[in-house]
C-alpha cells in the first residue's frame, strides 16, 4: 500500500514538472508574439502563463516538503507547506489581476495598434498548451488545495487565451482595437474573482479556523448525549491540513462514573469519528466536583 502511494506521488510530481516546462516555453512564445503584434491582451496572457509556470514550480516544491515526516521541531510535520504555497499562488493571482486592470485602463485612454493574425495564431497555440497543462494537473487538483491553486492559474489562463482569440478575430474583421483592453479587463475580472473566492480556504486552515462543515454547538450537544458526560469546555476544532481534522477539549464526567472515564472517553471518540469524521482527538477528563472554574465552552 505504501509503495503504491509513493508511486502515485512520484507520478504526480512528474505531471507537475511537465506542466512547468510547457508553460515556460509558451510564455516565451506569447511574449514574443505580443511584442511583435502590439497586443496587450497577448502580453497579459503571457504574464499569466509565466505565473502558471511559477505557481506549478511552487506547488511542486511544496508537495515535496509536505511529505517530510514529523520531528521534534515540527511535531505536525510539514503538511501546511502546501497551504502556504496555495496562499502565495492566490496572492500572486490577485496582484496580476490588479496589474492587468491598470494596464487595460491605460490602453483605453491611449489605444495602440494590434496585429490580429499574430494574436490569434499565438493564442491558439497557447490554448492547446493550457489544455495539456490542465489535463496534467486536473486529477491532482481534486485532493490538494496546493495543486488546485496552480490548476486554477492554468484554467484562468486557458479562458484568457479564448478571450485573446476572440479579440484578435474581431480586430481582423472589424478593426475594433478597443476590444483588446476590453478582453484584458474581462480576463483580469475573472482572475480576481477566482483568487478571492479560493484564498479564504487556505487562510482559514492556516488560522486554525473550525471547518465549515462542522458546527461546534452540534459537537457539544452530541458529546453531552454520550452517557456519563455532563460537561464540555475549552473546545478547539481545527484542520491540520485540508483532509485531517483535530479536536481537543476538557470533558466533565459525573463523580460516580470516574472509574469508567476511559470507557466514556472511548465512546466519545467513537462518536466524534463516526458523526464528524474527526480522527485526531485529545480529551482531558475532569470530575464534576473538580471542574475548571469559569471555563469557556469554546477556546480558553
Amino acid at each position: 500500500m505504501g509503495h503504491q502511494h509513493l508511486h502515485n506521488e512520484q507520478a504526480g510530481d512528474k505531471r507537475v514538472w511537465w506542466a512547468v516546462a510547457v508553460n515556460l516555453i509558451l510564455t516565451v512564445v506569447q511574449i514574443a508574439g505580443g511584442i511583435l503584434s502590439g497586443s496587450l491582451s497577448l502580453v497579459a496572457d503571457a504574464i499569466h502563463n509565466l505565473s502558471d509556470a511559477i505557481s506549478m514550480a511552487i506547488a511542486y516544491i511544496a508537495r515535496r516538503i509536505a511529505r517530510r515526516p514529523a520531528n521534534e521541531e515540527w511535531t505536525f510535520g510539514y503538511v501546511r507547506a502546501e497551504l502556504i504555497a496555495a496562499l502565495i499562488n492566490y496572492t500572486t493571482l490577485i496582484v496580476i489581476g490588479l496589474y492587468l486592470v491598470y494596464e487595460a485602463i491605460f490602453r483605453f485612454i491611449e489605444p495602440q495598434p494590434v496585429q490580429g493574425w499574430t494574436v490569434v495564431i499565438v493564442a491558439a497555440v497557447a490554448l492547446m498548451v493550457d489544455t495539456i497543462t490542465a489535463m496534467l494537473t486536473y486529477s491532482l487538483s481534486k485532493s490538494s488545495i496546493n495543486i488546485r491553486a496552480a490548476f486554477l492559474h492554468n484554467v484562468s489562463d486557458a479562458l484568457g487565451s479564448v478571450g485573446v482569440i476572440i479579440a484578435g478575430t474581431l480586430i481582423i474583421l472589424y478593426d475594433w482595437v478597443f476590444i483588446d483592453p476590453l478582453i484584458t479587463l474581462m480576463i483580469a475580472g475573472y482572475i480576481l474573482w477566482q483568487a478571492f473566492t479560493e484564498i479564504g480556504g487556505a487562510i482559514r486552515i492556516l488560522m486554525s479556523a473550525t471547518p465549515k462543515d462542522i458546527d461546534p454547538q452540534e459537537v457539544i450537544s452530541r458529546s453531552l448525549a454520550v452517557s456519563g458526560v455532563c460537561g464540555v469546555h475549552h473546545l478547539h476544532i481545527w484542520l491540520i491540513d485540508e483532509h485531517r481534522t483535530s479536536l481537543e477539549a476538557h470533558v466533565v464526567i459525573e463523580d460516580q462514573l470516574m472509574s469508567r472515564s476511559e470507557d466514556i472517553k472511548n465512546d466519545l471518540k467513537k462518536m466524534l469519528k463516526d458523526t464528524f469524521s474527526i480522527h485526531h482527538v485529545t480529551l482531558d477528563v475532569e470530575s464534576s466536583s473538580g471542574e475548571c472554574g469559569d471555563a469557556k465552552t469554546i477556546g480558553h
